[in-house]
């Protein structure tokens, strides 16, 4: 009964999770469903480490130290809550239960409580980083008690990735906390990822450059403002030739996207609170788009966009209008996804701190980037910041960057090509900026068919107009 930690799940997130907590100097049990994993993973990549390879749960269990603590890497749902039904006769109260995967934030509060009727700690750990992030360093983001927490904490900040000295670490609250904020993560990550797609698309139809030009381009990105891992990992994608055709990976791969549904949730979760989520939206909506291949290539051969011609303009010009475009509405997807954190941290009162969410992004996960050092900046001098929009750093780079902005969306209108994050990112600056919408005329429109009122611009109350007199 000395291991420090049990994992229970060894697919390769789980594989690389405790080979990565051993190297750190902890004993770690293992445990799957199925037998022959754990000794493929014993006679294999666990050779001759530190790792109990335990072949039933029992054995797992009774290999724990105490307060025992175990992290379940399962495909969400259902597989989650069988585990916990089988470990919750075997733990004691004070014991620890971790779930380490994408799950939904509800499940993790209801899981939450069950077992805190039993004297048993829930945690739901967001992790980021991807397979290599698991191996070398995540980004973790717990959720759970205070008192699990203390636990927890000298094996997770330990493994975690590091970033100017701090570990990408942090308590993010009780609950379901970690996993909501693991959800807002992988929103923003859908935001980012369209971005660069749509900044792709555009210098592709107006300059056509060649996979060696955008590797040198997105190359350049990342040396600035932009430095952020999908940046890097976009200019290393173009350099990449496929061994059978000779032809860049990139051309020959389908242009249908998958997802596993954490973008939805994220925005299905936004509108239930009314927090506008329209950059993340249309990037869930822009895969949900590409997956209808068959039905948009059939729609090519009779649906025809703009007639175009060869650009005539400058093209490093374009190229830095689109570098800027995608900058301020990279900075839209973030300032978004926090507004939904604020909201959901009031409904559930966990308390977040958005400073300390954005100091633990800078390291192993896949949104890092360099200016997430300025939000952390930006939250730590104002806790209060409503927007991220409103922080002076931030406000400077749009009020810089929106000509540019215009230019870039532009063009991709005069082309005909598809940037709906560009440009709903450019919508939601417009309009928040705007201190009077359109609205007047919606509200009048709700109160003309169905009485439902509205206010006035010069005196307080509720009012409705006959508009059929």
């Amino acid at each position: 009964m000395n291991a420090d930690i049990g994992l229970i799940g060894l697919a390769v997130m789980g594989e690389n999770l405790v080979l990565n907590m051993e190297s750190r100097g902890f004993k770690v049990a293992v445990y799957n469903r199925t037998v022959e994993v754990v000794e493929k993973f014993e006679n294999g990549r666990g050779k001759g480490k530190n790792f109990v390879f335990a072949k039933s749960l029992p054995e797992f269990v009774n290999s724990l130290a105490k307060p025992r603590k175990a992290q379940i890497m399962v495909k969400a749902g259902g597989p989650v809550d069988a585990v916990i039904e089988q470990l919750l006769p075997l733990f004691e109260p004070g014991d620890i239960i971790i779930d380490g995967g994408n799950s939904l934030w509800t499940d993790t509060q209801r899981r939450e409580k069950a077992c805190k009727e039993k004297g048993i700690h829930f945690f739901g750990v967001g992790i980021s980083g991807g397979e290599e992030g698991a191996l070398k360093g995540p980004s973790i983001m717990p959720g759970g008690s205070k008192e699990g927490w203390q636990a927890l904490a000298p094996i997770y900040q330990k493994i975690a990735a590091v970033a100017e000295g701090q570990p990408c670490c942090l308590h993010m609250g009780p609950d379901g906390a970690g996993h909501y904020v693991k959800m807002a993560h992988n929103g923003i990550e859908y935001g980012d990822m369209q971005l660069i797609c749509e900044a792709y698309a555009i210098l592709e139809a107006a300059l056509n450059p060649s996979a060696e030009e955008f590797a040198q381009i997105f190359s350049e990105w990342n040396k600035g403002e932009l430095d952020s891992f999908l940046i890097e990992i976009t200019s290393k994608i173009f350099t990449k030739k496929d061994p059978d055709t000779g032809k860049p990976v990139v051309d020959i791969v389908l242009d249908k996207a998958g997802q596993k549904g954490t973008g939805k949730w994220t925005v299905g979760h936004a509108v239930e609170m009314g927090v506008p989520l329209s950059v993340i939206g249309s990037a869930v909506e822009a895969r949900i788009l590409s997956s209808l291949k068959d039905e948009r290539v059939a729609a090519s051969a009779i649906l025809h966009g703009p007639t175009t011609k060869p650009y005539e303009g400058d093209r490093a010009k374009l190229i830095e209008a689109v570098r800027d475009a995608l900058y301020a509405s990279k900075i839209m997807s973030y300032a978004q996804g926090m507004v939904q954190l604020g909201k959901a941290s009031e409904l559930y009162n966990w308390g977040l701190n958005f400073g300390e969410i954005a100091s633990i992004w800078r390291g192993g996960c896949i949104i890092r980037a360099r200016f997430l050092n300025r939000i952390t900046d930006a939250y730590r001098s104002n806790p209060g910041l409503k927007n991220l929009m409103l922080d002076p750093f931030f406000a400077e780079i749009l009020q810089r960057t929106q000509a540019n902005w215009r230019v870039a969306v532009q063009t991709a209108i005069s082309y005909g090509i598809a940037t709906p994050a560009f440009s709903a990112a450019l919508g939601y600056f417009d309009s928040y900026r705007t201190a009077s919408l359109p609205a007047n005329l919606l509200q009048a429109q709700r109160d003309y068919f169905g009485a439902h009122t509205y206010e006035r611009v010069d005196k307080p109350g509720v009012f409705h107009y006959d508009w059929y007199s």
